[in-house]
């Protein structure tokens, strides 16, 4: 018996990194889970998104635990999209409880140099996105007059950092989000809260553009071992921890899950995101 028996958790970025870490932990408290990604490259990033592989291997991972799951090919910055798979994740489970807005990508420019493709990527994917999903649910959540949602934003809202101006007013922006939603919905039964985690080693973190704007004074490519003595070279973390594990922010995100209704519009900053030296 888990103390999820029962309870259905619809996750967006949830293919592969932390939305996978999520998924296996909800899933090993008896939750049914659906899993929503892209699976398709983002113009202006410059790293690979998700794949459909990825997202079957997780539902996989999932159904190992004796829970059902769903894995569904979902733009967050799709309006339609994200309706439709709320709705149809309804329909085949019954109800929905959980919800984890966890898509994001990364992109470093100054804002010099931001272009206004870049910036709108930003935006529309971590922060639009987020209130795409968080607003899609409300209405399912509260008629159950049960529902816990948990955004992902970062540590990059509270401490900040150069090159990364429209990821970060995007993260800022998912904590006033968050703080407001849990406000609208303080009586029907509802939790909103934010997770802040420093760097985490998903692919978000572990990418050539990254590498890159730590290791500016090295010849291209850089390598990930390249990168992560660099991280080493500026203490990069917290307690010699150079980057947290994806596991480490599920355990912050089950706490907020399990919570009987007492935490809302709060914000969980797991670890540091470093120096803001270290990002040049």
């Amino acid at each position: 018996m888990g103390q999820l028996d029962g309870r259905v958790a619809f996750i967006t970025g949830g293919a592969r990194g932390q939305g996978r870490a999520h998924a296996l932990a909800l899933a090993a408290e008896g939750a049914d889970v659906v899993v929503a990604d892209i699976c398709a490259d983002v113009a202006a990033i410059n790293y690979p998104m998700a794949s459909e592989d990825q997202l079957e291997e997780t539902v996989k991972l999932i159904e190992e635990h004796g829970v059902r799951a769903l894995g569904l090919r979902v733009d967050a910055r799709d309006t339609e999209q994200v309706n439709g798979a709320v709705a149809q994740t309804i329909a085949e489970f019954g109800r929905l409880d959980i919800l984890l807005a966890n898509q994001g990508i990364v992109d470093f420019s100054t804002v010099e140099t931001t272009t206004d493709e870049s910036w709108a990527t930003i935006i529309d994917t971590n922060l639009t996105g987020i209130f795409k999903a968080i607003r899609a649910v409300i209405p399912q959540m509260r008629k159950q007059e049960f529902g816990r949602i948990i955004a992902t934003s970062s540590m990059g809202a509270r401490a900040t950092a150069p090159n990364l101006a429209h990821y970060i007013a995007a993260k800022w922006g998912v904590i006033g989000l968050v703080k407001t939603t849990a406000l609208e919905v303080a009586d029907f039964g509802v939790t909103v809260n934010a997770i802040c985690p420093g760097a985490v080693g998903t692919d978000l973190f572990f990418n050539q553009p990254t590498y890159d704007i730590f290791c500016p004074d090295l010849p291209k490519p850089v390598t990930r071992e390249q990168f992560e003595k660099r991280l080493d070279d500026l203490n990069y973390g917290l307690n010699g921890v150079r980057y947290l594990n994806a596991e480490d922010v599920s355990r912050t995100m089950l706490y907020l899950v399990l919570d009987r209704g007492l935490i809302s519009g709060q914000v969980a900053e797991i670890g540091l995101l470093g120096p803001a030296r270290s990002i040049y």
